[in-house]
């Protein structure tokens, strides 16, 4: 599991933005950004997928909402 920070930190060591990102897994940016910020518990639905999917909590995804993986 990964700390928001370190998730940023990927972000930055990759040269990816986050709506960049959001863009290519098919989450809306601003849900990406309350998960990153706090604003949201991501405890079900797309906040949770969007956390699972960068590794900031245990747990699966059965159908996700972006994009095919």
């Amino acid at each position: 599991m990964k700390t928001v920070e370190q998730v940023r930190k990927e972000f930055e060591y990759n040269g990816q933005s986050m709506t960049r990102w959001a863009q290519e897994h098919g989450y809306r940016v601003h849900l990406v950004q309350q998960v990153l910020s706090g604003r949201s518990r991501f405890l079900r639905g797309k906040s949770h997928e969007i956390a699972v999917l960068l590794s900031l909590k245990d747990g699966c995804i059965k159908e996700p909402s972006g994009v095919s993986l």
